[in-house]
């Protein structure tokens, strides 16, 4: 699955308001389009899984991630901070991109393959640079699009 078909416009906030951990998180969630039971279950999925260890990885980057049956298939949300947030990442530093991924337990090998996507985006530092700088959703998904006409996706 492509960033841009997992991403729809919505589900994308530049700035993100949030100025700690979980209230990133929960930002993050509440961009995603479901009801209120399946946002208190994909939030409760994403937390545990935050408390088994950071998903902060280092270098301004979070990507929370968690798994449920709230939902089918899989689901993600963006977001770009205005200032450094804490957020207990393995680097100690505080993270700027926040990429937020749920899918259901069944959906394994999608959700490995768009962590790894996720992980070539940002390992590129044009393409991370760009989203640090990014204005607008608009912004957003033009650095997505632009990764994948690169990769041929």
């Amino acid at each position: 699955m492509k960033l841009t078909d997992l991403l729809r416009p919505e589900q994308i906030r530049v700035p993100l308001a949030a100025s700690d951990k979980q209230g990133l998180i929960e930002e993050l969630v509440d961009l995603l389009p479901v009801n209120g039971d399946s946002r208190g279950r994909i939030l409760d999925a994403v937390l545990e899984r935050e408390r088994v260890m950071s998903t902060g990885i280092g270098r301004a980057v979070a990507i929370p991630h968690g798994k449920t049956e709230a939902i089918e298939g899989i689901l993600g949300a963006f977001g770009r901070t205005s200032e450094p947030v804490p957020f207990d990442a393995i680097d100690g530093e505080p993270v700027r991109l926040c990429f937020l991924i749920v899918s259901e337990p069944r959906t394994t090998g999608p959700h490995i393959r768009t962590l790894a996507q996720i992980s070539r985006v940002l390992n590129n530092t044009r393409c991370k640079d760009a989203l640090l700088r990014a204005s607008s959703v608009e912004d957003v998904l033009r650095v997505f699009r632009e990764d994948e006409e690169r990769e041929g996706l």
